[in-house]
Formats: C-alpha cells, structure tokens, sequence
C-alpha cells in the first residue's frame, strides 16, 4: 500500500468536495427541480440527495443525513416523491450540475483536458470504496457515470463525499455527540456552518441551538466565549482523524502521486468555483 504524505488525503477531500457541494447553494438545483414538478428548493435538496436510495421515507433520511431535525425532513419527505419520481429527480440533479459547472467554470473549463483527466483520477480514487455501512455511498455507487466529464468529475465528487460522509458519522456516534452537538462543536471551531446558517437551514430552533452549546459546556467542550475549549479542540481533531483513516483507502489507492494531481487539478476549479460565488460569503464561522 502507498504512504501518503500526512493530511495528503484531507486536502484532497478538501478541494473535491466543493464541486460536489456547491449543487446545494446554488438555483440551478432550485430551478431544474421546478421544471421537473417539484417548486420548494428545500424539499429539492432532500429530494436531489436522498434520490439515489429510491421512494426512502423520511426516517431514512433523518437518519443518514445525521444533523437535520426529522420535523423538517419529514416536511418535504415523503410528499416529494408525490411531484417527482426518484428517477425524475436523478434527472433533474444532473441538469441542475451541467448549469451549475457550466455556470460556475465556464465551456472552456468543461472541455479542458484538465477537467477529463480529474475526473479519471477521482473515478479511479472511487475503485478502493467499499459499500457495507455506507448508505449514501452505497446508493450513489449504484449509479451509472456519466459521459460528460464535468458530470463524471460531479458523480466522482459525490462519491468521495458520501463515503467520507458516511465515516463521518459513525465517529461522531462513537463520539457521542448528537446531530445539532456536532454542528454546535464544527460551528465553535471556526470551520464549520454559522449559527445563522444552521438554523436557516437545519430545523433547528435557536433554543434547542442555545440547549445543544450548554450540554456542550457540562461536558467542558465549549468554552464561555463561544469557541471550544482544549478539551473540545482535541475532541474534533480526534474527530477529523478518525474521519480521515476511515475514508483513507481511495487515495491509498489512487496513490501519493495521483492525490497531488488530483489536489492540483480540483483545487484549480474549485478555486474559479468560489471566485464566481458557489458559496455564500456568511456560510462559514461562529457568527
């Protein structure tokens, strides 16, 4: 097995994920979803993720999704699949990431050799997952790939992102850190989504926000000012590094050379991705 330099694959993940989540924030989702029947962009991104798993009722959402209130899965899930299809929504995402990339990098990126040999390391990172006790992998990998190779890179990403995803949530369970727990604690830590953010969101209300920092603060992980304490600190680095053996083996087998060229090439359109507003400016802090 190849040695990775450390943190080789974090960093990697950390400019991959970006062409798959920035679906999430934009209104080609909103809008491609209307034109295939479904008009409310908050159930759209239950639907356009959720998708991949078939007609799921909002327990399976609630429970794979981690840090969503059921009330509000359960408002959009299953009336969703009353407008739309599973498969109609498949289709609609994937018009939804041909405007978006094409948006957002522009056709001179889209038909770049860069673009296609991306997508050939980030499909072939995705040989080395494994489907046990990753739902939301596991459903995407079921999949077809798409031709073109925005969309492939796109299904690549989504890939990479649910089996991490998938890792994620099995060390905040061991953790013990509930859903709205672990998005107070990545909240504290300056990386994660803003308060404002999370409650637009999330489902969450701003006292069940404000009861999720207290139990955080009994446990001696949040401190008074807002930001974690030593004990919180090492807790979400434990956290990370737990997340990062446990979505290791496609860049272990990509290997170290073919991480550094897919870091290179995905930090490249990532970065024109956010220069063009993929995400919006207040979504990361403490607030």
């Amino acid at each position: 097995m190849t040695t990775l330099p450390e943190r080789a694959a974090r960093r990697c993940h950390a400019v991959v994920n970006p062409l798959h989540s920035a679906l999430y924030f934009s209104p080609d989702l909103g809008r491609a979803f209307a034109r295939a029947g479904l008009d409310d962009t908050g159930a759209a991104y239950f639907a356009a993720r959720s998708a991949p798993m078939g007609r799921v009722g909002a327990g399976t959402v609630t429970a794979t999704f981690y840090n969503f209130k059921h009330d509000l899965v359960a408002r959009h899930i299953p009336r969703a699949w009353d407008a739309l299809s599973p498969e109609d929504a498949l289709d609609a995402r994937l018009r939804a990431v041909d405007s978006l990339l094409r948006r957002l990098l522009g056709e001179e990126a889209l038909a770049s050799k860069e673009l296609a040999d991306a997508a050939e390391l980030a499909l072939r990172a995705t040989e080395a997952c494994t489907r046990p006790a990753r739902p939301l992998y596991a459903a995407n990998a079921d999949l077809p790939v798409p031709d073109a190779p925005h969309l492939a890179l796109w299904h690549a990403a989504t890939l990479l992102r649910e089996y991490r995803g998938d890792g994620h949530l099995a060390a905040l369970t061991s953790a013990g850190l509930d859903p709205l727990e672990a998005l107070a604690s990545h909240t504290a830590s300056g990386r994660g989504m803003s308060p404002k953010w999370v409650l637009a969101t999330r489902g969450w209300s701003a006292e069940e926000w404000e009861a999720a920092r207290e139990r955080l603060r009994g446990r001696g992980l949040l401190a008074a000012d807002g930001g974690l304490t030593g004990a919180g600190t090492e807790l979400r680095g434990a956290l990370e590094d737990e997340t990062d053996r446990l979505a290791r083996p496609p860049y272990e087998h990509l290997g170290a050379a073919g991480v550094a060229r897919l870091t290179e090439l995905a930090g490249g359109f990532a970065g024109a991705a956010l220069a063009a507003g993929a995400f919006p400016a207040d979504l990361i802090g403490r607030g």
